[in-house]
């Protein structure tokens, strides 16, 4: 397996020179991001990207932040991504996507940004179709406020072997490499996560800061957007609540980083369509919004 994963490298690094501008697509933007999800399933093939394509991703995505969009196409191209501007036909927006090409690094994930504006909030989506419906509360967000980012894991968590495709508690995944770019940049994030209804989890969601512990203003008027809403929540800075998500790795990384970061459990009514999904879905909107402004 790592040789697979140097040979991907190094073929990168050999195509890499004198990378073309990012291409251009029309493109229905959520058609787009859920046929990537579709399909994916705890038997799939994943092998996570090695440190150099993870370094070269990260420069890339700052590049790409910074306005250089030769020198991030360069990097990313020798990471083993491809860097291309959609304009969404259902709304007019452009995003610029950063999509791991075709082998193993298909499966290594994907960033949309937003191109029109500058980029102030991300939502993380790190179990895609594992938890159901998680990825479309990722495009809904992304869709509905301004100056947003959706970094999309590629794999079911189940996949490949001992754990390697839960990047939610991995360090060595595509995802956390961008994620902690957008920490140091100081991009708030928030972190998607569904939960199966059960007796002793009666809630529609639960709202926490993980390990960070520095966003409870927003975490609190989070909780309290949902609850005014009629959704049951549980608070984890002063409740009793299951998964927290204090082991989650991007919240400890925020942790060190002070960045802004919320951890948000949601039942399957909470998620996908209905009301309750509406309803957090807008709670969530509210919540990104006011990222964008503030």
């Amino acid at each position: 397996m790592v040789s697979t994963l140097a040979g991907c490298d190094a073929a990168a690094d050999d195509t890499a020179d004198n990378s073309p501008p990012p291409a251009r697509e029309l493109v229905d933007l959520r058609s787009r991001i859920l046929a990537y999800t579709t399909g994916l399933g705890p038997d799939g093939d994943y092998t996570p990207p090695g440190d150099a394509a993870r370094t070269r991703l990260a420069e890339g995505v700052g590049r790409l932040l910074d306005g250089d969009e030769g020198e991030a196409q360069r990097l990313l191209s020798r990471a083993g991504f491809t860097l291309t501007r959609l304009t969404d036909t259902a709304s007019g927006r452009r995003y610029d996507e950063i999509a791991a090409r075709s082998g193993p690094a298909r499966r290594w994930g994907r960033l949309y940004l937003n191109a029109d504006s500058e980029v102030r909030w991300s939502a993380q989506v790190p179990h895609p179709v594992s938890d159901r419906d998680t990825e479309l509360l990722g495009v809904r967000l992304l869709e509905g406020a301004p100056g947003g980012s959706l970094v999309l894991a590629g794999a079911h968590r189940r996949a490949g072997s001992e754990g390697a495709a839960d990047v939610a508690h991995r360090e060595d995944s595509a995802f956390h490499a961008v994620v902690v770019e957008l920490q140091k940049r100081g991009v708030p994030g928030l972190q998607l996560h569904g939960f199966a209804k059960a007796p002793d989890r009666p809630y529609e969601a639960v709202v926490s800061t993980g390990a960070a512990q520095n966003a409870l203003g927003e975490a609190t008027a989070l909780a309290d957007r949902m609850e005014a809403d009629g959704l049951r929540v549980c608070r984890g800075w002063s409740d009793r609540c299951p998964l927290e998500g204090t082991t989650n790795v991007q919240g400890r990384s925020a942790q060190q980083r002070h960045a802004t970061f919320l951890h948000v459990e949601l039942a399957p009514r909470a998620r996908g369509d209905g009301f309750g999904a509406r309803t957090a879905t807008k709670a969530l909107t509210e919540l990104v919004t006011a990222w964008t402004t503030g």
